[in-house]
């Protein structure tokens, strides 16, 4: 066992514990969304869905962290958009009251299109989690390729709904490796700082946070994490914290106290639906059709044909529609952009698009673990869902690890933990045309360098502490989560499939704007990257394209 350091671990409060991966702080702007000069908007009303026939001017695939920042720009800019999204809308309460289900009593609003839910943690305690449910248009998806299940949010929002909130920017000196074409001064000066202020990005109260109950498994990570010689950061979210603290004393219904994160987030999270989205819809110009589903994108004589296919809530679809934009924005995520370009391309509807489409997909070096801890290290019953800090090793061992909640409502003397990892492979979606489907080529063996990675930095806090793995978390004694992702990014790279701003080559009027345009990794959680990127995108696409024709 290593013998304990010497030196004092610096306080919690120092400028050293403040770090926030690139000094998110400094980079927030004033405004909430676009600085000076951006013009007051009002509550508009809802408009119609989309109709066969009909003609749009900008079409948006998808309502993520890049379909919501395109929409608002576009809108602000005079353009009429029409936002096109597979999930629902998430915007009625159900029996229960509350719009979203909870997370340790999963219902059919839990999942997309499934018959049994399909938690991230298979087993607990020897128990299994997954249970039988209605198939319904629920709100994560759990799609399943090859060698890897990808995590996804379906609805109004995209992965806005489902996160934990982590709003990280890279540190500036890994942003080379994360989009070596991108100039990093303009995104550190502009379009982080736009990012964060438009995400309504806030630190959490630290002097709050050394007290609150629910926080006590995130002091356990630091104190494991330091006695380690590991820097234990804090790093920003997007919930109020104004309202936790009021869960916290009693004062409001609870929400990230009340474990809801994986299918939801009743109150306190700022989800796009609160953010992006909200300021676009109240522009006029933004209209928004859930349960619709792009199935083809085709040149026409004027723009592009766009069929789209209606679903209801088992997932059956009720009508197809044809309809003609005059530019269409790829923004339906990683593996949906990155998917419906490939099928596309193979099957003569985008015959010109790059043989770049489908490559660089990666799943931000994911991995899972737990650890179990001593009887004197108890982690908490109250935990919030929300995470607010990490271990950062990614010079010294390619890993960051998010000190994870356990929100079971018991005490588990467990730490958990989600690490981002240095993963060098990345895959590549292709067309199986006698199955009918796109496949990605993923192998269960390429997670080896996250566990690799992950463990520079857990077997030391285990050698130190004495502790073990837990081993009932992944179902079959399982130590690590290395079979899934929650942050798939690359299929559509930037600079690759597309120009440097997003434009599909081979097409004038077709871009990409979400996270398939990443190579694969960012090195930290990755909402704020995409939209910060699709920031600068829009920006210039608004700025030169549309003085001409589409």
């Amino acid at each position: 066992m290593a013998a304990p350091t010497s030196q004092t671990p610096p306080s919690p409060m120092s400028p050293s514990r403040r770090l926030l991966l690139a000094g998110t702080g400094a980079l927030l702007g004033t405004a909430a969304l676009g600085g000076p000069g951006s013009p007051t908007v009002h509550a508009a009303p809802r408009r119609p869905a989309l109709t066969n026939g009909e003609h749009v001017a900008a079409l948006v695939i998808g309502t993520g962290y890049g379909g919501s920042v395109t929409a608002l720009r576009l809108a602000r800019a005079g353009v009429d958009v029409h936002l096109v999204e597979m999930g629902m809308a998430w915007d009625t309460p159900g029996p229960d009251g509350n719009v979203f289900a909870n997370t340790t009593r999963p219902d059919h609003r839990s999942f997309w299109l499934r018959t049994r839910t399909k938690q991230p943690l298979s087993n607990f305690l020897g128990f299994p989690l997954d249970k039988d449910v209605p198939r319904h248009t629920g709100i994560l998806d759990a799609e399943e390729f090859g060698g890897i299940t990808v995590y996804q949010g379906r609805g109004v929002g995209g992965g806005s709904l489902v996160n934990g909130g982590m709003a990280v920017t890279p540190r500036r000196e890994r942003f080379g490796a994360v989009l070596p074409s991108v100039n990093a001064d303009e995104m550190y000066g502009t379009y982080y700082p736009r990012a964060n202020a438009g995400l309504g990005v806030t630190e959490v109260d630290t002097r709050w946070w050394e007290s609150a109950s629910c926080y006590q498994y995130a002091r356990v990570g630091r104190k494991h994490a330091e006695r380690s010689g590991f820097p234990f950061v804090f790093v920003p979210n997007v919930y109020d914290w104004e309202y936790m603290k009021q869960e916290l004393a009693g004062l409001v219904p609870k929400s990230a106290l009340a474990g809801e994160v994986l299918y939801g987030n009743n109150h306190g999270k700022k989800s796009l639906q609160k953010t992006y989205l909200a300021q676009a819809k109240a522009t006029g110009r933004v209209t928004v059709s859930p349960l619709h589903r792009v199935t083809s994108v085709a040149p026409a004589a004027s723009g592009y044909t766009v069929v789209v296919e209606q679903l209801d809530t088992a997932g059956a679809v009720t009508a197809t529609k044809s309809v003609t934009a005059d530019r269409v924005f790829f923004a339906a995520g990683s593996v949906g952009t990155s998917k419906l370009l490939t099928r596309l391309k193979a099957t003569g509807a985008l015959p010109r698009l790059n043989d770049e489409v489908g490559r660089g997909w990666g799943d931000n070096g994911n991995v899972m673990c737990g650890r179990a801890n001593h009887m004197w290290d108890a982690t908490g019953k109250l935990q919030s869902a929300m995470p607010t800090a990490g271990i950062d090793n990614w010079d010294a061992g390619g890993a960051f690890a998010e000190v994870a909640p356990l929100p079971t409502g018991i005490e588990t003397y467990a730490s958990f933990y989600l690490s981002i990892t240095k993963n060098p492979h990345r895959a590549r979606f292709t067309w199986n045309a006698s199955a009918g489907r796109v496949e990605l080529d993923w192998q269960t063996a390429w997670k080896q360098p996250s566990v690799d990675a992950a463990k520079t930095i857990f077997d030391k806090i285990n050698q130190k502490e004495g502790t073990i793995y837990r081993t009932d978390l992944f179902g079959a004694y399982k130590i690590w989560g290395d079979h899934l992702t929650y942050h798939p990014l690359g299929g559509a790279v930037l600079d690759r499939a597309t120009d440097n701003y997003g434009r599909l080559h081979g097409y004038t009027g077709l871009y990409v704007m979400d996270g398939s345009l990443i190579p694969g990794n960012t090195s930290v959680n990755p909402f704020v990257t995409i939209t910060a990127l699709a920031e600068r995108n829009i920006e210039r696409i608004i700025a030169d394209d549309l003085r001409r024709p589409g």
